[in-house]
């Protein structure tokens, strides 16, 4: 089984952040900086798979400062021997497709294959609204999903229009789009060049351009694994059985998550992909590992109130726990593999509102005595 770290890019301790605008401070940027290199570095050399984040702009109040995703995946990159950088992931309904196609694809031949990326759908409205890249997108949450309203349905729309061009841009060296919310190129073509047509494609003989493509093509063939980040809805789960994304669910509730397993695989199978449990999705948690009772207790207090003070009013809910000793956690694990199949973990830790030194012994802990039950290193050193 595969480990991958994901974190939440807070940028300071709780008493910091209640000082207010704690994302504008140049001290604690620097800060977060070094301790993200840090936690890398160390999770390179014990095993971990990757090292995640999310996207997120604007939020000066110092809550996820992951404000860009290639940028962010290449200083994770640049800092890791072995380990992959893990966007997870980009939020589609704010970017040009082609330029998320072409970005990514640029980044993966930077760290030469060592890159996974998701894509989402977005569910700040502050930066969503100002990030929009079709006018008319707002953010969604669980709340506009279950209501089944306008916001959703359009962000749905072009969420799910913008992975169809950038698999398209990633498969095909020239190509053509015309969509309810994107045209590549633009409906009458663009001006061409007399170098499009001595040296490259997509010309006509009109001298009009008919096709793109992106330069460079991903350094992995065809393309990055793609990922589902965070699904809760039936209806996205339904889009990447067809698209073919791997779900990375933080459920508590193993029926539910059961149920999603079972639709990915019905769905996969009528859009003519047999997909085994394996790959439909992967699970984890927040992690929380220690052998006292107390100090679990606390630091569960201090994720509840980083989790009630920002991503409940967001709409979002609390996570799954992975919280106890070696033993309880490997429980857990096991228990969600019987019912799942996964062979991909991904765990949230304290990164950020929780001192270094705290988070390195947990995650040591955990390579060390919990990873090896699910896991071996192979010969890069990476549990698998």
């Amino acid at each position: 089984m595969k480990f991958h770290l994901m974190q939440t890019g807070v940028i300071g301790r709780r008493h910091e952040l209640e000082q207010g605008m704690a994302g504008q401070r140049p001290d604690l940027y620097q800060r977060y900086l070094e301790e993200v290199k840090g936690y890398v570095q160390l999770a390179d050399e014990l095993g971990y798979a990757s090292y995640c984040s999310p996207e997120h702009h604007l939020q000066i109040e110092g809550f996820e400062i992951t404000n860009h995703p290639g940028m962010w995946g290449l200083f994770v990159g640049t800092h890791a021997k072995r380990m992959s950088a893990g966007i997870l992931g980009y939020v589609l309904p704010t970017h040009n497709p082609v330029r998320v196609a072409e970005e990514i694809a640029t980044l993966d031949h930077m760290l030469q294959g060592r890159l996974l990326v998701g894509f989402t759908r977005g569910y700040h409205a502050r930066w969503v609204d100002a990030y929009a890249a079709v006018r008319g997108v707002g953010a969604t949450n669980v709340t506009h999903a279950k209501a089944k309203n306008e916001q959703d349905a359009i962000n749905r729309e072009i969420f799910e229009e913008s992975v169809q061009v950038v698999k398209k841009a990633w498969e095909k060296s020239m190509f053509s789009h015309q969509g309810k919310y994107w045209e590549f190129p633009p409906e009458d073509g663009s001006a061409g060049h007399p170098g499009y047509a001595e040296f490259g494609q997509g010309q006509d003989e009109n001298g009009i351009v008919r096709e793109i493509g992106i330069a460079p093509r991903p350094f992995q063939n065809p393309h990055p694994k793609i990922y589902g980040a965070f699904a809760y809805s039936m209806r996205t789960v339904d889009m990447w059985a067809r698209e073919g994304g791997k779900q990375v669910v933080f459920a508590t509730d193993l029926d539910f998550c059961e149920a999603l397993w079972n639709r990915y695989a019905d769905t996969a199978k009528k859009a003519g992909r047999d997909v085994p449990p394996e790959e439909i999705g992967a699970w984890g948690g927040f992690l929380i590992l220690t052998d006292d009772k107390e100090q679990a207790a606390q630091l569960e207090a201090e994720h509840r109130w980083f989790w009630d003070k920002w991503f409940i009013p967001h709409g979002q809910q609390f996570p799954n726990v992975l919280i106890g000793t070696a033993d309880d956690i490997s429980r857990q694990i096991e228990q969600a593999h019987d019912r799942l199949g996964f062979n991909e973990c991904f765990l949230m830790f304290g990164q950020g509102h929780l001192e270094p030194g705290r988070n390195n012994e947990e995650l040591v802990r955990f390579a060390e005595e919990v990873a090896p039950r699910f896991a071996t290193k192979d010969s890069d050193g990476t549990l698998i």
